[in-house]
């Protein structure tokens, strides 16, 4: 691309799953099936929730704003991709393309936060269960959501601001199925040196700051889980995180493994689909760790008796 050719284009061009034009049936059905089970598991956790008086405790709170929020993170990217691949029209305007990079970076901030917010909850309920009650009130847990909301905007409309100020050349290829911020960045014509000052700054600051929350969280569970005497205490004290724990580590690890696969590749499938292991599937995976780890929730859900 040549850097005098700096016109302002009206749209670009989405390469994620282009290659391999007869397994396109496949994909369609494949992300169709995915795309499904995540609205509809996560609904059920966020019904189950809100009509069992039972579950209307902080943890289940979390977990419901959760599972709306990987509904609507799903939905920034899916139905776009599964329109593409049906009609072979791999375009995307240039406001639809700013508009989906808004909406993924709230919705993924919000991931990222929440998850820091039920670790924080998970270390009042073990290590400070005599004062749980007194701080995790209904209102400091809408103030926690209502902060991390606040937040995530922000930086969305940051970011997104901060992109509407580049140029790009004409035809350009974003190798993703939908318009990633660092993609889009490097595509740029123009200057970018403060867009990635910004992004790294921010990547670093918020999502290091949650995972380091998170980190501390249960440094101190596992040393007041070690602090029990009996081994029934600590399963119990574990079995409580555990679905956390599997829902961060899946997480944090399909993030890290996109990011890896970026640098380490320049193939658009292979960057497509390891873009498509945190933006599809661990939302997918999500409701069913919580229903098949998750007492309460599987007898709410599937109508499994609550073990004694």
């Amino acid at each position: 691309m040549k850097p005098g050719n700096d016109t302002q284009i009206s749209e670009f061009f989405l390469l994620g799953f282009s290659e391999g034009p007869e397994l396109q049936p496949l994909l369609f059905g494949l992300f169709l099936s995915m795309y499904l089970i995540t609205v509809f598991g996560n609904l059920l956790i966020i019904l189950a929730v809100s009509s069992d008086s039972h579950l209307h405790t902080p943890m289940y709170f979390f977990l419901a704003n959760l599972s709306f929020v990987d509904i609507c993170f799903t939905s920034t990217t899916v139905p776009k991709m599964l329109v593409n691949i049906q009609t072979q029209r791999k375009v995307i305007t240039y406001a639809g393309c700013i508009t989906q990079m808004y909406f993924f970076l709230l919705f993924a901030g919000l991931d990222n936060f929440l998850l820091a917010v039920m670790a924080y909850d998970r270390f009042m309920a073990i290590c400070h269960p005599l004062h749980y009650a007194i701080i995790m009130k209904p209102i400091f847990c809408g103030l926690l959501v209502l902060v991390s909301w606040m937040v995530s905007t922000l930086n969305s409309l940051l970011q997104t601001s901060m992109l509407l100020r580049l140029s790009f050349c004409i035809e350009v290829e974003i190798p993703h199925f939908f318009c990633e911020l660092n993609q889009m960045i490097q595509l740029a014509c123009s200057d970018t040196f403060l867009n990635d000052m910004v992004m790294h700054f921010a990547a670093g600051l918020l999502g290091g700051a949650s995972l380091a929350g998170i980190l501390y969280s249960y440094y101190k569970i596992v040393s007041s889980i070690r602090g029990i005497s009996s081994a029934q205490g600590k399963y119990k004290a574990f079995y409580t995180c555990a679905s956390h724990l599997s829902v961060v580590s899946l997480f944090y690890c399909t993030v890290l493994g996109v990011y890896l696969s970026s640098a380490a590749t320049q193939s658009s499938w292979s960057s497509a689909t390891a873009s498509g292991m945190y933006t599809v599937v661990t939302p997918m995976l999500n409701p069913f760790i919580y229903s098949l780890r998750n007492k309460d929730i599987k007898k709410r859900i599937i109508g499994v008796p609550k073990c004694p």
